[in-house]
């Protein structure tokens, strides 16, 4: 099993910044993609960035030029810089990993508990 940790969240005026950290650990074989997504109450989840093991990123149109998604493979840690915030951007922010374990036969999806960003104008 992996298991996903995330940190980070908390408060902050529009125009701040945020860094999430996301630590995933456990028996894990391999990781190939690891994200963010993010939901607010009553509505679906959806993709803030994700980012592949050879480093190939993509990101929700909203957060394009504000946000950065890295990941440093060999602490299997994937981080979320969040810059010029503004208050739409408030959610719970969820890791994300599609990650294989050791003993298992293919990947899974795995997701971190949340951690809440609040933006205040």
């Amino acid at each position: 099993q992996v298991q996903l940790v995330e940190s980070g969240g908390g408060l902050v005026q529009a125009g701040g910044s945020l860094r999430l950290s996301c630590a995933a650990s456990g028996s894990i074989f391999d990781i190939n993609v690891m994200g963010w997504y993010r939901q607010a109450p009553g509505k679906q989840r959806e993709l803030v960035a994700v980012i592949t093991s050879g480093g190939s990123t993509n990101y929700a149109d909203s957060v394009k030029g504000r946000f950065t998604i890295s990941r440093d493979n060999a602490k299997n840690t994937v981080y979320l810089q969040m810059n010029s915030l503004k208050p739409e951007d408030t959610d719970v922010y969820y890791c994300n990993a599609v990650a294989r374990s050791y003993g298992s036969i293919g990947y899974a999806n795995y997701w971190g508990q949340g951690t809440q960003v609040t933006v205040s104008s």
